[in-house]
């Protein structure tokens, strides 16, 4: 079964998960990124999520997970939870 190590960003519009992913692009870095930004308890660790296998997260995380290029930030993502910035760090 396959592997996949991400890390994540959750904020609440599309509009501020566009501005983040522009400051990570811009040399920003993406766990500090998380700490500062992020709704989602995995703030505290950077935004890292360990690893997990498909079906162990909401379907549009997962889709993006099981086939994005790792170490490249994919996003805005939208699900339930609202907007993701998602960086798969491993996949195996």
């Amino acid at each position: 079964m396959a592997k996949a190590k991400a890390r994540h960003i959750l904020v609440k519009t599309e509009a501020e998960c566009e501005k983040i992913k522009k400051e990570i692009e811009g040399g920003a870095d993406f766990a500090e990124m998380a700490k500062k930004h992020s709704t989602c308890p995995s703030s505290r660790q950077g935004g890292s999520l360990g690893e997990f296998g498909p079906g162990m997260m909401v379907p549009e995380f997962d889709k993006v997970v099981f086939s994005a290029e790792v170490g490249k930030v994919q996003g805005p993502v939208k699900t339930q939870f609202g907007y993701h910035l998602i960086e798969v760090t491993s996949r195996a």
